[in-house]
């Protein structure tokens, strides 16, 4: 049967969880994604009568050891040579996400969803605000209080306070024709001493710290994973298909 794509919106979202998964190839698979929506986008655009809804995914993941610094940020906030990348076992890349630099890491959470917000609400500002009130909720679930910075993306405790704010959640993401890709790094069990080789996301004045630093003990990443995807899918409307 065909569907007019203008006025049928898909919330339906295919969920994978990559396991622990290099960053590189993980952005290249995000890439892939990213342009079968695109592609179906413009398909539908160029011939109507033979429109299909657009699809959604959502990738959790963990990477080893790596910096990430966004297409605005600045090289300045690396606070370390290659070389002593080497000797964390850490790499570094460039990318085409929003934001400054962050670290990601085992016992971090980081989830990529790429989706068509034309199947949900087409507003970026919504969008992110969407990503930071599930970490918040997840979070409040612990025990913590989690808030946003004003000015700043991301998931903060103690944002009030310029001596003791710290983000828990960071959020960088990049979009087109309201196709998102990239999306948020959740400090779970993160090894936080990364975190001292960069100024994360650009301050030099804040810190980074996690779940476990804040009450005293790991988590069950997987426990935790499953509660951030139920807080999306609500948050969202998303309905998952497996």
């Amino acid at each position: 049967m065909q569907v007019n794509a203008k006025h049928v919106k898909n919330k339906t979202v295919v969920f994978e969880d990559l396991g622990q998964i290099g960053y590189k190839q993980a952005w290249d698979y995000q890439e892939v994604l990213f342009q079968r929506v695109i592609d179906q986008k413009m398909h539908n655009r160029a011939q109507p009568a033979q429109a299909q809804p657009t699809p959604n995914y959502l990738l959790f993941c963990e990477h080893p050891h790596v910096y990430t610094l966004g297409k605005s940020g600045s090289e300045n906030n690396l606070l370390a040579d290659m070389l002593q990348l080497q000797k964390k076992k850490a790499s570094f890349y460039k990318i085409n996400r929003g934001g400054d630099i962050t670290y990601h890491g085992p016992g971090q959470i980081v989830g990529y969803p790429i989706l068509d917000l034309d199947n949900f609400s087409p507003d970026i500002h919504q969008y992110v605000a969407n990503l930071e009130e599930a970490i918040i909720r997840v979070i409040g679930y612990y025990g913590l209080k989690g808030e946003r910075l004003k000015g700043a993306s991301g998931v903060w405790l103690d944002p009030a306070k310029p001596d003791s704010a710290r983000k828990i959640c960071a959020i960088g993401i990049r979009s087109s024709r309201w196709v998102t890709m990239h999306g948020f790094a959740f400090n779970v069990n993160t090894d936080l001493s990364y975190f001292e080789l960069i100024n994360p996301c650009g301050f030099t004045d804040k810190k980074a710290t996690s779940m476990q630093a804040e009450l005293g003990r790991p988590f069950p990443l997987e426990e935790v994973k499953a509660r951030v995807k139920q807080e999306l899918g609500e948050l969202f409307g998303m309905q998952y298909d497996n």
